[in-house]
């Protein structure tokens, strides 16, 4: 006997015909009043199955519309090779990775000088409220929102490199730009999280309910010291991060 509750009978049995391609991307699902004669449930227990599948950010709802298979197309993200001048690049990393797989990079700019976060300025060694650069950027692969970026350089990287405070983008990339003017990135520390996006997150990345975001924190370091923070914003339904570490030689052998 089942003991779930009926809302979460309904959610399980929806959600499998999902997974398993009955209701494909952008498919709708059938109205409430459909589903309730099918699961001989009243429509309050219905909706709440629904909801319960709109949280898990797998259907939109809209009104007047009914419900819908949310798409997934996932961009997959090789952060080992991001920025990793060794490797052929076609531009800045984002606009390598994105052309690489087939897909359409596009972003806009912001740059403005203000005082670095006390969780920014702790990485770059700094004091909290020094004077930092943010390079923010506002990323889309095709038409979707794909990520937000914010760079942060410590003001004192500026007399060197000077583009760094100039509005619009360094078209070969900032690491390679810092690189050709004897800063070089050789080394990084990555940290990632997942939390609930804040509402700037949700409406920059048009994010639905139920769909957290994946943090990425990237420190660059110099020979000498911390030359940059990136914290990058993706939306967690639309993205997959893989690193390499070792010889791989074995991943392309044939089973």
């Amino acid at each position: 006997m089942n003991k779930q509750p009926k809302y979460r009978q309904v959610a399980d049995a929806l959600r499998r015909e999902i997974a398993g391609g009955s209701y494909p991307p952008g498919a709708r699902l059938p109205s409430e009043s459909e589903l309730s004669a099918r699961f001989d449930a009243s429509r309050n227990t219905v909706r709440a199955g629904l909801n319960l599948l709109v949280t898990e950010g797998l259907i939109s709802s809209s009104q007047g519309l009914g419900y819908e298979v949310r798409s997934h197309e996932v961009f997959e993200l090789n952060a080992s090779r991001f920025e990793n001048l060794s490797f052929p690049q076609n531009g800045d990393a984002y606009r390598t990775d994105v052309t690489n797989a087939g897909r359409r990079p596009h972003q806009t700019f912001r740059v403005e000088m203000l005082p670095a976060p006390e969780e920014v300025a702790t990485r770059l060694k700094v004091e909290a409220g020094t004077k930092a650069v943010l390079r923010f950027c506002h990323r889309y692969v095709d038409d979707a929102p794909w990520s937000t970026q914010a760079t942060y350089y410590p003001g004192w990287l500026v007399e060197q490199a000077p583009r760094l405070a100039e509005p619009g983008d360094i078209a070969e990339g900032t690491t390679r730009y810092l690189a050709d003017h004897g800063i070089k990135q050789l080394g990084y520390f990555d940290e990632i999280s997942t939390r609930m996006p804040t509402p700037e997150e949700a409406r920059l990345l048009e994010i639905g309910a139920g769909v957290p975001v994946l943090l990425w924190m990237r420190t660059g370091y110099s020979e000498e010291k911390p030359i940059r923070c990136t914290i990058t914003t993706f939306r967690g339904d639309l993205n997959r991060m893989n690193y390499e570490i070792g010889d791989l030689a074995g991943r392309n052998e044939d089973l």
